[in-house]
């Protein structure tokens, strides 16, 4: 067992955390080290808590301009995510808000209570164009607190009021709460979800992913989607070379028997505080084969832990960046998935009468 970081207080413990460390933002002018002032704390004061913060949303709606996405506007309810997946991309947003990319971003949570209601306002602009609305792009919507919070189930009701396209991404099995919501969206051509599995080891998803749904349970969400009539993309992601490519084949034959019809893969992605982060993570966990992954990883992206490069940052390049894609695309033939879905429908967008509206006569 690795010596604590010094970033933590002495004997703080981080239990079903992802990250090791609390390293101080990119954007702070002085470096924060926990220092023990000498008071006693009880044991229980040395585990580190979910914090959840409210902040009061002045837009709901958030622009990209990506060519590497294929959506241009998404909705996040929640900033930090407990799920605490030691890879995820979104870390490095946390230090906007002046805290750690590490546990902060899986301890400090922010909640945005009200989004809906800002949605509905944004939606009912004059000049508001509809196109597909994107939701967990950068943290995941159903997340634990979702089940007091009920965001993104506020988020959902909006859309549907307005019969908008929506298309989810999660890990998260709280989903299924809102198939009340999503089958009708889905029966319209207005809905379609994509779960992420990158490993069907449920003892490197617990160490990976502490916090998020097993492999077995997203499974098993895949299927209740399914039943509902919602399509459901299989998302292999992030593929981590020399650590989870071995299962491409293996996930996306147990989610096309679990009814997913379409699959999507992206290599691991490591900007900013993620790779350290990650690579800390990597020598205590897989410390036979840290040197491997980092490897091949480098191998994949130029010699460098990361290229953010337009076209590059979701594939990676090389020849493991090749040999999985070449992989990949046999499975899915042999499997009958397809890569792209029909389109979300958006002919059927209409704009609800507002509390107050006169009825039309016509």
């Amino acid at each position: 067992m690795a010596a604590p970081h010094p970033s933590l207080l002495p004997g703080q413990r981080a239990r079903a955390r992802g990250a090791r460390s609390n390293e101080t933002g990119r954007y702070e002018a002085h470096r924060r080290e926990a220092a023990d002032d000498g008071w006693a704390l009880p044991e229980d004061d040395r585990l580190i808590a979910t914090e959840l913060r409210l902040e009061r949303p002045r837009s709901a709606l958030s622009w990209n301009r990506s060519p590497d996405l294929p959506f241009d506007r998404s909705v996040n309810p929640y900033r930090g995510c407990e799920h605490g997946c030691i890879y995820c991309f979104a870390r490095p947003t946390h230090a906007w808000l002046n805290l750690s990319p590490g546990l902060d971003f899986e301890t400090k949570l922010v909640a945005r209570p009200g989004i809906g209601a800002v949605l509905e306002r944004e939606l009912r602009a004059r000049g508001y164009k509809v196109a597909p609305v994107a939701l967990g792009t950068n943290t995941d919507p159903y997340q634990p607190i979702e089940a007091k919070q009920r965001l993104m189930r506020e988020v959902l009701e909006v859309l549907a009021a307005f019969r908008h396209p929506v298309a989810i991404t999660t890990k998260g099995t709280l989903i299924a709460r809102d198939l009340d919501i999503l089958a009708p969206l889905a029966a319209q051509g207005l809905a379609r979800v994509g779960i992420s599995i990158t490993t069907l080891d449920p003892g490197l998803a617990r160490r990976m992913e502490p916090r998020a749904a097993t492999p077995a349970r997203r499974l098993a969400v895949v299927r209740q989607l399914a039943e509902a009539g919602i399509p459901v993309r299989v998302m292999v992601a992030p593929v981590i070379p020399g650590l989870t490519d071995h299962e491409l084949e293996p996930i996306l034959q147990a989610a096309r028997d679990a009814g997913a019809v379409a699959a999507s893969w992206i290599m691991l992605r490591l900007p900013l505080e993620v790779a350290p982060l990650f690579r800390d993570w990597l020598a205590e966990a897989e410390p036979l084969r840290a040197a491997k992954v980092m490897a091949r990883v480098r191998e994949s992206r130029g010699g460098k832990d990361y290229d953010a490069a337009w076209g590059k940052r979701m594939r990676g390049e090389g020849i493991w960046s090749r040999l999985i894609a070449q992989r990949f695309d046999k499975a899915c033939a042999r499997l009958g998935f397809s890569t792209a879905l029909p389109p979300l429908r958006c002919d059927l967008f209409e704009v609800p009468l507002a509390r107050g509206d006169q009825p039309s006569l016509f």
